[in-house]
């Protein structure tokens, strides 16, 4: 499944960074599964890394129609009405109307944004890694509205409280998983 997704990403993404950011929500979207018990579950840790690994399929390709056009290439590729509307529910108030509702999807629209914030901190460090990365850095930065400034902050809040979470502990499991996958995610 994942391989699937995987190159259905690069075949829309050329640019590499998008891809990284991917693999980043892929890898948030795993840990959470995990910690949520779905590794035996029918939608499982590879359901959920997949759903993150397309989230943003149709960025490079179709900007003005992101979240719009995911739906048809999504559907072109097999994917079910269920994980098409994972995908596109991370895009809701933004640039899609489909309110996230699973817990899976609620993941997903509040840890997109985050991940982009924390690969910004990651990379101003000497070590631009994660593995070293501490949630008091991150939340500096998320305080600090000039860093990172296209990361929409209030966004994240507003996830955290569909999470019924706060901000530090959504920071904390996101920097966690994405050390779990630091070297392909080059961080």
């Amino acid at each position: 499944m994942r391989e699937k997704a995987i190159a259905l990403l690069r075949e829309y993404n050329g640019n590499e960074a998008l891809v990284k950011h991917g693999m980043q929500v892929e890898a948030i979207m795993r840990y959470y599964a995990r910690e949520a018990g779905e590794e035996n579950a029918p939608e499982g840790v590879e359901y959920w890394g997949c759903v993150g690994l397309l989230h943003d399929v149709d960025y490079e390709r179709y900007p003005e129609e992101h979240c719009k056009k995911a739906v048809e290439i999504l559907k072109g590729a097999g994917y079910d009405e269920d994980f098409i509307h994972a995908v596109v529910s991370h895009g809701f108030g933004l640039c899609s109307d489909v309110e996230p509702e699973r817990y899976m999807e609620k993941v997903l629209y509040t840890i997109d944004e985050l991940s982009g914030l924390i690969n910004a901190t990651a990379i101003m460090r000497p070590s631009k890694s994660v593995m070293d990365l501490e949630v008091k850095s991150v939340k500096k930065k998320f305080k600090d509205k000039k860093f990172a400034a296209g990361v929409d902050r209030q966004l994240i809040l507003d996830g955290c409280e569909r999470l019924g979470t706060d901000i530090d502990t959504v920071i904390e499991k996101c920097i966690l998983g994405m050390r779990e996958n630091h070297d392909e995610i080059g961080l």
